[in-house]
């Protein structure tokens, strides 16, 4: 089953949303802590990768849903499933449970609806997000040399992240919401390590998210520019995400 061969026949549709989906579901505290995580002694409310592990029925009904409505890649609840997202929580050693269940239920739902319809094949795209920490810019307006987190931070951070996801089952991986080029180079970096690793090609979705008022990724970097420092890498799409809209973003795509 191979993507790029699928892509040179028909047009494939990636699914929607994780996180406004779950928001509809209302949940509580006692709801994203499930019976694993009950004592737990920071509060886990919000952290919707959490629900990989204890409501996993929720997950699987949305990427349902999405299957449903005719996507053809669903993406895996793990957007915030790594070192430094997670350290809010308290959760750096669930890391690799996170991702290898996101990716497992996912998958386990494409390979079913590909058994149903093996015209329309499925794929599970393991969800990597940007983190919360920046590479580029400096945290600290009166010492622009000041770094939250550096590459090999990222590149650590991202290798564990992209590793659980392959072996839970993800066919590819959608590094998204880059808002800096250098968080995004140090995610295809390790996204090429590991493939060197496990000897195969990882096909690679690219997605970034710019400013409305610019135009520019939040880093400051021009989408051309932003084109030309990733043209390295080879990918299977390269995009935009969140930002301000499907509709207002066109310009910026065509």
């Amino acid at each position: 089953m191979d993507i790029y061969s699928e892509l040179e026949k028909r047009i494939l549709v990636l699914d929607g949303a994780m996180g406004t989906m779950i928001q509809t579901y209302h949940l509580s505290e006692e709801d994203y802590r499930g019976t694993q995580f009950r004592d737990y002694p920071i509060p886990q409310k919000g952290n919707h990768d959490l629900l990989s592990i204890t409501q996993a029925s929720i997950i699987q009904d949305i990427h349902k849903a999405y299957l449903e409505a005719g996507s053809d890649i669903i993406s895996t609840n793990s957007f915030n499933s790594n070192r430094i997202s997670q350290a809010k929580y308290g959760l750096q050693e669930e890391v690799y449970t996170l991702n290898y269940e996101s990716a497992r239920l996912a998958r386990a739902l494409a390979d079913e609806y590909t058994q149903l319809n093996p015209h329309k094949p499925r794929w599970v795209a393991g969800s990597i997000g940007p983190t919360h920490k920046s590479a580029s810019l400096s945290p600290d307006a009166h010492d622009p040399t000041k770094r939250s987190v550096s590459f090999e931070d990222l590149r650590e951070t991202y290798l564990e992240q992209a590793r659980a996801l392959i072996t839970g089952g993800a066919h590819l991986l959608l590094v998204e919401t880059a808002f800096d080029t250098l968080n995004a180079k140090a995610a295809l970096f390790a996204i090429e390590e590991l493939s060197e690793e496990l000897g195969t090609d990882i096909p690679i979705m690219l997605s970034a998210t710019i400013s409305k008022q610019s135009g520019h990724t939040i880093s400051g970097q021009s989408l051309e520019a932003f084109v030309t420092s990733v043209s390295h890498a080879r990918l299977l799409s390269l995009g935009l995400n969140c930002s301000f809209g499907a509709e207002n973003l066109l310009p910026y795509v065509a």
